[in-house]
């Protein structure tokens, strides 16, 4: 790799160079990214650049050209066709000046995209086989179409829609990904989730337990503290209802959940069938005798209105979604609540936490032990045939098709989980040290220098992508690596200020609090030099911690010492 210093240049002020060097790193890298753009691109002869070819190529990797985080790239790239009154973008061959000045507002992104910085390096690759797993289950003719609410009944058994969105935002779909179906059951995780965000874990289950029924879904029993098994059934998903924001009006209540789902989903397509609530609610002597026989065990919390309550539960499972905006909900959970494609923290990180563990152990109805035995992967499913799968740090899918096996779980989707983690390396448990196994982990790039991993490490800790570092961690990065002026990832992240960089480097991948780099300064130096004493105070403590010993802050005289 190559030195992040000035050597060539006259000595200067060392904390001019470090802050030099952590800016610098960002942009060499964008340099480097800039070049392999116009090489790709480009007509060196002309000195232009083919913007058909550079959105195919964004395409490529995985990114949508509707994607929120390229508004600005679309805003610029119409103007200038206004401007020259081109009718057909794809016609452009641009200059490199123009080009750069198009793509400049969404340049982060786009240089994580062509640096194969994505948490799947090779999508092409990776949608083949998801494009080949598709098939083979497109012939699985198993299974019918939910029969006791009738609306359900008439669903077309032949419709099987997957659609992938990784933490990333990169995305693939196939099938009839968007015909709109009912969340169902699969409701049932996000209200816990949301419910979480507004009681925390101690208010809900108070209320609901968190252990798997071993009975069916909707059997009428209690646990024995006289509480719903789990919010993954449907006693414990009414009597989530039943928490969720109980002080409004019931309208409201509703709106609140829908705009959630919605933030959820990114804005992404959110309907409601008012059709299936009519059945279901037709159909639902079992729902309301599990409300009542609830009620007389005294569960529910005191005030609670039980028909509105149950009119709440019907309606938040006869919500609408694709499998396209289905796949941004799952990925929000793979991406610890934050959305994707928007940013947005939807949910926090201890509901995410607590929703996957519930769905990796009941997720699947009375299938849930031996999908978490055989796929490994937080789920959840409901009888429209739709299952919400999850790849924690990596990626949603859902997948719906509604013929449905004897559990009540799509025949299709359970077939396609198994084809999935058949080939790769997804199982929470496949990367055991010592564990030797032949499928592949698509994460990890085919072939990276030591250097390219370095630099890569280095500037996601500058630009404080935090996926981008548990990426390097689970792969196996050597997260105290030194670059040629001995500067670690925690040295950088100091400087520029990423508390939450800094925390993660020290607590959870257990690194060296106190590196020196060439000029003997450590990132605690960092902290009081670039005024971050937060970071600073994280490093003490660490340090403390850890029985090591703080060493004294260089002196003045040190700071214009160079090398």
């Amino acid at each position: 790799m190559s030195s992040m210093s000035d050597c060539d240049l006259p000595p200067r002020p060392l904390k001019r160079s470090i802050s030099y060097n952590c800016k610098n790193l960002v942009r060499q890298h964008l340099v480097h990214v800039e070049n392999r753009l116009f090489e790709m691109f480009g007509d060196k002869e002309k000195n232009t650049i083919d913007i058909s070819r550079f959105l195919l190529g964004l395409t490529a990797t995985g990114m949508r050209h509707s994607d929120p985080r390229l508004k600005e790239m679309r805003e610029n790239l119409k103007k200038f066709q206004d401007k020259i009154a081109a009718s057909d973008h794809h016609a452009l061959n641009i200059s490199y000046d123009t080009f750069m000045s198009i793509i400049s507002d969404n340049l982060e992104v786009i240089v994580k995209a062509f640096s194969s910085s994505f948490v799947i390096p090779d999508f092409r690759g990776f949608c083949h086989h998801i494009e080949e797993i598709y098939a083979k289950c497109l012939t699985n003719t198993d299974g019918k179409a939910a029969h006791y609410i009738p609306q359900l009944a008439r669903a077309n058994p032949d419709h099987w829609a997957v659609s992938v969105c990784t933490v990333d935002g990169q995305r693939y779909s196939t099938g009839d990904v968007n015909v709109p179906f009912t969340l169902q059951s699969c409701s049932y995780a996000l209200n816990y989730a949301l419910a979480l965000g507004q009681l925390s874990d101690v208010g809900v289950h108070i209320y609901v337990g968190m252990e798997p029924s071993g009975r069916h879904y909707n059997e009428l029993c209690l646990d024995y503290n006289n509480k719903p098994h789990n919010p993954m059934i449907n006693a414990g998903a009414i009597m989530t209802a039943a928490l969720l924001k109980p002080d409004l009006s019931a309208a409201d209540r509703f709106d609140f959940v829908f705009n959630m789902y919605k933030r959820l989903g990114g804005g992404e397509y959110l309907g409601f069938n008012n059709a299936v609530f009519l059945s279901e609610k037709e159909c639902a002597d079992r729902n309301f005798a599990l409300a009542y026989f609830m009620r007389e065990n005294k569960c529910f919390p005191e005030g609670t209105r039980l028909h509105e309550t149950l009119d709440f539960y019907f309606q938040l499972c006869s919500l609408e979604i694709t499998a396209e905006s289905g796949a941004l909900m799952a990925a929000t959970l793979a991406n610890g609540g934050i959305n994707p494609l928007t940013g947005d923290p939807v949910l926090t990180v201890d509901a995410v936490r607590n929703t996957l563990t519930l769905m990796h152990s009941c997720g699947m109805y009375n299938y849930s032990g031996q999908f978490a035995f055989k796929v490994g992967l937080p789920s959840k499913s409901g009888v429209s045939g739709c299952v919400l799968l999850v790849v924690p740090n990596t990626m949603g899918i859902c997948l719906w098709s509604p013929p449905l096996d004897s559990n009540g779980n799509s025949c299709r989707a359970v077939q396609f989980c198994m084809e999935l983690v058949s080939r790769f390396n997804f199982h929470n448990f496949d990367n055991l040290r010592g564990h030797f196994t032949s499928k592949c982990d698509p994460r990890m790039a085919k072939a990276e220098s030591k250097a390219q991993i370095l630099f890569d490490l280095l500037f996601s800790a500058a630009a404080g992508d935090l996926s981008a570092l548990r990426r390097h961690s689970l792969s196996g990065s050597d997260m105290q690596a030194k670059d040629y002026d001995g500067r670690t990832a925690l040295h950088v992240a100091t400087s520029e200020g990423h508390l939450n960089i800094v925390k993660y480097l020290l607590y959870n991948c257990q690194v060296y609090p106190l590196p020196k780099d060439r000029w003997g300064r450590t990132p605690l130096d960092d902290a009081s030099s670039f005024g971050h004493p937060d970071c600073g105070e994280v490093i003490i403590e660490c340090s403390k911690k850890r029985g090591i010993e703080i060493p004294l802050p260089l002196s003045d005289a040190n700071d214009f010492h160079a090398d």
